[in-house]
C-alpha cells in the first residue's frame, strides 16, 4: 500500500472532535457520503402557501356565515310580514271565530274599514259587498295569519 502518512501530531483532535456527534440523525445537514440529500426549503414559499390556504378557507366560511345571514333576515322579514298583517286583521271586523289552518280572505270596504270573511272572491257572485280583495290568508298555530295570496 502506497499513501501518505498521516502525521498524528498534526492532527487536532478538538477540531475533529466539534465535527462528530453521537446522534447524527440530529444534524441539519448529511453527515457522509451516503446521507440522504438536505435541502433548506424557502420559508417564503411555505408561508405563502399557508397563508393562501387559510385566505381560502376563512373566505369559504365566511361566505357561507353571509348565507346564513341572509337567510335570517328573510325569515326575520317574513315574520314581520306576518305580525303586520295579523294586526291589521285583528282590527278587521270578524263575525265568526278562525279555526287554525283554515283559510279566509281580507276585504275591505268601501268605508276603509277591513273584514274577514270566509267567501272567496270568486264566490261573491254579483252581489260584492266589498270594495276590495286585500288577501287570502291562513290562520297559523301561534295565531298569526299566513298570506297565501295578495291581491296586486
Amino acid at each position: 500500500m502506497t499513501g501518505k502518512k498521516i502525521d498524528i501530531d498534526r492532527l487536532d483532535l478538538e477540531r475533529m472532535k466539534d465535527k462528530t456527534t453521537d446522534t447524527p440523525g440530529t444534524l441539519p445537514y448529511a453527515h457522509h457520503s451516503g446521507s440522504a440529500l438536505v435541502k433548506p426549503e424557502d420559508k417564503g414559499k411555505i408561508t405563502g402557501r399557508a397563508v393562501a390556504a387559510m385566505q381560502s378557507q376563512t373566505d369559504m366560511q365566511m361566505a357561507q356565515i353571509y348565507d346564513q345571514m341572509q337567510l335570517l333576515a328573510d325569515q326575520a322579514k317574513k315574520i314581520r310580514a306576518r305580525v303586520e298583517v295579523s294586526e291589521r286583521i285583528y282590527q278587521a271586523s270578524i263575525g265568526f271565530e278562525p279555526l287554525i289552518n283554515h283559510r279566509y280572505f281580507l276585504y275591505q270596504k268601501e268605508d276603509g274599514m277591513d273584514f274577514l270573511s270566509m267567501i272567496a272572491p270568486e264566490e261573491w257572485g254579483r252581489k260584492k259587498n266589498f270594495a276590495s280583495f286585500v288577501a287570502e290568508v291562513k290562520l297559523l298555530a301561534d295565531h298569526t295569519w299566513e298570506i297565501l295570496r295578495e291581491n296586486t
